[in-house]
């Protein structure tokens, strides 16, 4: 896994086309600090393929999951955000631009640290 660094956050996420109609596969809980989810999405740094990307988070302060059986019901043509605010990293899922908003999400993960790793569809 690659550590996602804050200054490459912008980047990552305009990389992946904001997640627009990418499909969450899972979430797994790792630890009580730990979480890893599967994310089928297009790379626009490869033609728009579609490939799968495995994000880490880590030392995990808050959290609001979805059920496993929910996921493939989750409307994503609003995409995903992932945002760096006060040296913290914030997932959620649909369009939002601060640590506030994500919270109003119906699934987020509020973490110090993020890792990725690209595999195959």
């Amino acid at each position: 896994m690659k550590p996602l660094l804050a200054k490459d956050l912008p980047n990552f996420v305009k990389r992946f086309g904001n997640f627009v109609d990418a499909e969450i596969r899972s979430v797994e809980i790792i630890s009580p600090t730990i979480m890893q989810l599967l994310i089928a999405c297009q790379d626009t740094a490869r033609g728009f393929n579609w490939l799968t990307l495995n994000l880490e988070f880590s030392v995990i302060s808050d959290a609001r999951l979805l059920e496993e059986s929910k996921l493939s019901l989750v409307d994503m043509s609003d995409g995903i955000s992932l945002i760096n605010e006060d040296s913290t990293f914030a997932f959620g899922i649909g369009d939002y631009h601060n640590l506030s908003g994500i919270k109003n999400a119906t699934s987020y993960i509020i973490s110090s640290s993020m890792k990725y790793e690209e595999g195959p569809f």
